[in-house]
């Protein structure tokens, strides 16, 4: 079965006003109408890839919303938080995560996402972080990430607990997913501490991401490059020697604009990033605590209007530099061959996104040829 989708205005980073799908796949693009199965008219509408979000956390039960009141009252963000949802996840059925997971999916899918990380690390012990784990793997997301290296849980050191981590609690979970991620920061583990998750991790054969320079300067970025990992998320607090490093390695600065908002730090050093020639991703970082969101248009709008990043650059981050912080070349990208998956905005050009900022811009979306929205 095939698909084309004719008239469009704006075909983002590809030539041409016209695309056809078929089966899952983008089969053609060019002007034109050619011959198809069925016809969907953009009626001059903005085309984009889906959304590639690489940085979630959907696996948990309850909310934040009292630390979130505090915050805005003046208290200062402190990884301390994220213990809140880890009794609330541990003492959450399976099926009530995975109906959780499910319905922020779901938000996110109506807003263009169609490519989706998303992480454990609100168990913090083996059974609750194995049944996280299998908890993605089975809800169909498209990339599952072990963070059991969140938090030191009450009762244990930060040594005697990354060795549970990267031995009993990484031998149970590694079969279900394809990254670990560990979080280099201080209120959570140094980085002789990350380096031992990540290097046992990359043992049992996963891919590393690292959570780093989130609420100080610090030696994430380092670990990051250092580690070959695939990203580095957050990225707030930046020197000029992490940005050389950005810039000179294969690992992938993710951006968090909306936690950054959330928690009112600085938002990140775009401008410097991509200047430098860094490889930058936005991501939202939908979870309980930090950034309740998993609007990716609203990270390409705070991008544009609050970062000094061209709306070319947002939606390029949003979309490209997901799936290379994935290290995905079939999403993120409008070409023959890629993954069927279309955003149409309710707009004649991306622009629009930062243009009507808070609008709700998506009109109908295709996840590997099903549309979807």
């Amino acid at each position: 079965m095939s698909l084309l989708i004719r008239n469009i205005g704006e075909l983002f980073d590809a030539e041409g006003d016209a695309l056809v799908i078929e089966g899952d796949r983008i089969a053609w693009i060019g002007t034109g109408a050619p011959a198809a199965d069925e016809v969907f008219d953009a009626e001059g509408r903005a085309v984009l890839p889906g959304w590639v979000d690489s940085h979630s956390h959907l696996v948990f039960a309850g909310d934040r919303t009292a630390e979130f009141t505090a915050r805005m009252a003046g208290q200062p963000y402190a990884a301390g938080g994220i213990s809140v949802t880890t009794n609330a996840t541990r003492a959450a059925t399976d099926e009530e995560l995975a109906a959780n997971l499910a319905r922020h999916v779901a938000e996110a899918v109506a807003g263009g996402t169609t490519c989706l990380e998303t992480k454990t690390g609100y168990g913090l012990n083996v059974p609750d972080e194995l049944r996280s784990a299998k908890v993605i793997a089975a809800s169909g997301v498209d990339e599952g990430t072990f963070l059991g290296a969140h938090l030191v849980p009450a009762g244990s050191t930060a040594d005697d607990y990354v060795k549970l981590v990267a031995g009993e609690m990484l031998d149970a979970v590694a079969p279900y997913v394809r990254w670990a991620d560990v979080f280099c920061e201080r209120g959570a583990f140094d980085y002789d501490q990350s380096r031992f998750v990540l290097e046992a991790a990359a043992a049992r054969g996963l891919g590393l991401r690292v959570h780093g320079n989130q609420l100080g300067p610090g030696p994430g970025v380092r670990l990051a490059c250092e580690m070959t990992a695939a990203s580095v998320d957050h990225c707030t607090y930046l020197t000029r020697d992490d940005i050389d490093m950005l810039a000179g390695c294969d690992t992938v600065a993710t951006l968090l604009p909306a936690c950054d908002l959330s928690t009112r730090q600085p938002l990140p050093d775009a401008r410097g990033l991509l200047d430098a020639g860094a490889t930058v991703a936005l991501a939202s970082n939908c979870n309980p605590g930090s950034s309740y969101t998993s609007s990716m248009a609203f990270c390409v709008t705070t991008a544009v209007l609050q970062m000094r990043m061209t709306v070319h650059e947002a939606v390029r981050a949003a979309t490209l530099g997901g799936a290379l912080a994935l290290r995905r070349d079939d999403v993120g990208v409008l070409r023959v061959g890629a993954r069927a998956d279309v955003h149409v905005l309710a707009a004649p050009s991306a622009t629009w996104l930062a243009y009507r900022p808070g609008m709700p811009l998506t009109h109908a979306v295709w996840r590997a040829g099903q549309r979807v929205v």
